[in-house]
């Protein structure tokens, strides 16, 4: 599990593209710092596993439902990403619960500068429309942050769902964010405790006395 406070800006070292995977070499020497082989390391907000290291950079597998769902197979050498390794049981919960599964991907529409922070505007999948509330949280490239608005297009026009968010300037400076430009594609993961709650009501398994098995 993670949080969504990146540690470090790693850089893509090399890529071996296979038919429906990928391996990929990161250089990221904070996070490689205490790695084990089998090791979780979150990658744009990608949790994937660690399968060799050295002083300074890591290898991983990257398997067709990863490739599908996230912007990880567009990436090439020389591309900056951000790294944040698994929390430890006794870490602090900075940001909120992050799995490390993306749900899928949006697009920037725009940044607003401010003072010293911005708002970056982006496209909602329709799909994941229901799970994105306004104060609430999500993860966008593996950074948790905070939903500023939320447009709802409506029925008729869903391909317009928008929502924004504001980065401060560690946000900026220290996460890929603060690089990313109108039109590039990010990782999405929605709050994970939306997606179950709405499982357990639309499947009609709200939980109550009769429904528990006693156990001995």
């Amino acid at each position: 599990m993670f949080t969504g406070i990146v540690e470090e800006l790693g850089t893509v070292a090399a890529i071996d593209r296979g038919t429906d995977s990928a391996v990929l070499r990161i250089t990221g020497p904070l996070v490689v710092s205490d790695a084990v082989h089998g090791a979780s390391i979150a990658v744009n907000g990608v949790c994937l596993t660690v399968t060799e290291h050295d002083d300074s950079s890591f290898a991983v597998d990257v398997m067709a439902e990863s490739l599908r769902r996230s912007s990880l197979g567009a990436l090439c050498p020389g591309d900056r990403v951000n790294l944040e390794r698994a929390m430890p049981a006794d870490g602090r919960f900075g940001g909120h619960v992050v799995q490390g599964h993306v749900d899928g991907t949006a697009v920037i529409v725009s940044r607003t500068p401010g003072d010293r922070w911005e708002t970056l505007e982006l496209t909602l999948p329709p799909k994941l429309a229901a799970y994105v509330v306004e104060k609430g949280s999500i993860t966008v490239d593996g950074v948790s942050l905070t939903i500023a608005t939320v447009t709802d297009a409506g029925l008729d026009d869903r391909s317009n769902h928008r929502f924004s968010v504001s980065l401060i300037p560690t946000t900026l400076a220290l996460t890929t964010l603060g690089r990313k430009g109108v039109g590039d594609s990010v990782n999405l993961e929605v709050d994970v405790i939306a997606k179950y709650v709405e499982r357990l009501l639309t499947r009609g398994r709200v939980c109550d006395a009769s429904t528990l098995e006693e156990v001995s």
